[in-house]
């Protein structure tokens, strides 16, 4: 809650909405924002080590590798939007609203339009930006660990590339100064 000044938290009125343990010291996120919609988005990275070794990212019963969506306006507590994509699903948590992120790093909504633009973390060779567009509800797949932006990871029991939202930027590793 804001105290008088609208500028100003009250630090009395804290609340823990929602807790991940993180199997890893690494790649745990690290962005949280209020979206156009008034909903609340956080993100997780996929655990940490290297290569998502519990495949983390395409479990849907997890949090980790996932953007969550959560409203937040309620008196106490948080509830899943009923427009989330998973919301009636009976096999994914249902406040997941993209999936297939290695490490969200930084994320943000276009102040005019709406869209969703995320900085992902690559693994060894690949940093990428992916784009979602506003008011698509349809529940994202950004494709790690089968995809390091546009290249093959690791694709034991994935789709093919095609079946993935691919990044709209990917930067080589090799490229940085």
């Amino acid at each position: 809650s804001v105290t008088a000044d609208p500028n100003v938290a009250d630090p009395n009125s804290e609340q823990i909405l929602y807790t991940r343990a993180q199997p890893f010291w690494n790649h745990n996120g690290g962005d949280l924002a209020f979206g156009p919609d008034g909903y609340l988005y956080v993100g997780f990275g996929d655990g940490g080590s290297g290569g998502d070794p519990n495949n983390n990212a395409q479990n849907m019963n997890i949090a980790l590798g996932k953007l969550i969506r959560i409203d937040v306006s309620g008196p106490t507590g948080w509830s899943v939007p009923p427009d989330n994509p998973f919301a009636t699903a009976t096999d994914t948590l249902p406040e997941i609203f993209a999936n297939g992120l290695r490490n969200p790093w930084r994320w943000s909504f276009d102040a005019v339009t709406g869209d969703l633009w995320i900085g992902d973390v690559g693994q060894d060779a690949v940093e990428e930006v992916d784009f979602w567009p506003a008011g698509d509800l349809t529940g994202p797949n950004f494709g790690w660990r089968c995809y390091e932006a546009n290249n093959a990871y690791n694709t034991a029991g994935c789709l093919p590339a095609a079946s993935y939202v691919a990044p709209v930027a990917a930067h080589p590793q090799s490229q940085q100064n």
